[in-house]
């Protein structure tokens, strides 16, 4: 016994407190906020508040609003999923096949991470303007000027709902990019060079070598960079904020619906909300946890 806790007592100690923490903030806070999206808090009085059980999530799921915003957060999330891993394969692949200068491209790709969210909405906010013609600005202005008239278009506050939220992505997609790269630029320098030779030798062409060995061999990493692009869709709040502010319809999604409803004191519909967006990551990331302990207990 004595020989077990030195072993494993000095161990504990060190991550008793992290474990608290942890326990606390994250799962105790997630615990709380279950418990008050099945009360009738719904204005900011103090004092016990009465269980209504699950009829804020029959009332959220019963709203139009609430309804746009998951709309618009699925679509959001496959124009930034597609647009992102398109972008940091194609800067992968030509970093990959080697070019002068790589440290500073690699650099280039990867610095609009460094930038807060909130920082890159800001500017991107004026680079969307909506505003055409002879009063156009950012990029519209950038068109008039190289007389690309056609390329001029009012962004976000107008056409489908795809136009609208593919306009939202373009930014986080220009800020993601580069970490996409990264991983995929790693996955291909982690390949062992035999593999290229054999299947040069075999007789393969550019296209098949990498049709047929290269990109299988990367099928994890995207698998990685599709869990991770699909959380961090969930968590553009502050790119949104910046860009069209809260109470914009036509691009709220459920974070910015929750930040509003949190601003008006109901927390019972707020709480709701977080834990809606909860269960969605719940969905991405569970599925893929469980793969990844299977393919090690395989291994």
């Amino acid at each position: 016994m004595h020989g077990r806790i030195r072993t494993w007592g000095p161990g504990a100690l060190v991550l008793l407190p992290t474990v608290l923490l942890l326990g606390y903030f994250v799962y105790g806070l997630i615990a709380w906020s279950f418990n008050t999206s099945l009360t009738n808090r719904h204005t900011a009085r103090k004092g016990p508040a009465d269980y209504v059980g699950f009829e804020n999530y029959g009332h959220l799921f019963g709203e139009e609003r609430f309804i746009n915003s998951l709309k618009n957060l699925g679509v959001l999330t496959v124009a930034f999923i597609v647009g992102t891993l398109i972008f940091g394969l194609l800067w992968a692949l030509l970093l990959e096949k080697g070019v002068p200068g790589e440290s500073i491209f690699r650099s280039v790709y990867l610095f609009p991470m460094a930038i807060s969210m909130i920082a890159s909405g800001v500017v991107w906010g004026w680079l969307l303007n909506p505003s055409q013609g002879e009063d156009a600005r950012g990029l519209n202005r950038l068109f008039e000027i190289l007389h690309l008239n056609f390329l001029e278009n009012p962004w976000w506050t107008a056409g489908s709902r795809w136009t609208t939220m593919a306009s939202i992505a373009l930014p986080a997609v220009w800020q993601l990019s580069g970490y996409i790269m990264a991983l995929f630029l790693a996955g291909f320098r982690g390949i062992p060079p035999e593999l290229r030779e054999a299947a040069r030798v075999d007789g393969a062409s550019e296209f098949k070598l990498y049709r047929h060995v290269l990109f299988p061999q990367l099928s994890p990493i995207a698998l990685s960079a599709l869990i991770i692009l699909g959380h961090m869709s969930l968590k553009l709040f502050d790119l949104i904020y910046a860009i069209t502010g809260p109470n914009q319809f036509r691009t709220e999604v459920p974070s910015v619906y929750m930040w509003n409803t949190l601003l008006r004191s109901d927390q019972a519909k707020a709480a709701a909300i977080a834990i809606v967006l909860l269960a969605v990551v719940a969905v991405l990331v569970i599925p893929y946890i469980a793969y990844t302990v299977r393919q090690e207990n395989e291994e």
